[in-house]
């Protein structure tokens, strides 16, 4: 099993930046996707960047050019970067770890936190 933990959110007005952290912790050796979902109120989570172990990274068009996925070479931390921030982009934020063991997939989300973006 995987533990994420996630940081880093708040309030942030237009066009400023926040780095959105996650904190990975169990069978990090099994983990073979990284990525970031976010959810606004009554609207289903939706996957906005992925990380491969292979250090390849994707982006929802959405948010493509002002995010960034990043993560440490141990498998310990995940990063989001985010800039330009608009109002659009509230909404609660969750780290998620695709894993493979035993030759199934698992699916692992943390508990999310929430990013506020208002003037």
């Amino acid at each position: 099993q995987v533990q994420l933990v996630e940081s880093g959110g708040g309030l942030v007005q237009p066009g400023g930046s926040l780095r959105l952290s996650c904190v990975v912790s169990g069978d990090i050796a099994s983990i073979n996707l990284m990525g970031w979902y976010r959810q606004i109120p009554g609207k289903q989570r939706g996957l906005i960047a992925t990380l491969t172990r292979g250090r390849s990274a994707d982006y929802a068009d959405s948010v493509k050019g002002r995010f960034t996925i990043s993560g440490d070479n141990a498998g310990n931390m995940v990063y989001l970067e985010m800039n330009s921030l608009k109002l659009e982009d509230t909404a609660v934020y969750f780290c998620y770890a695709g894993t493979t063991t035993g030759g199934k997939w698992a699916n692992y989300w943390g508990q999310g936190t929430q990013v506020t973006v208002s003037s």
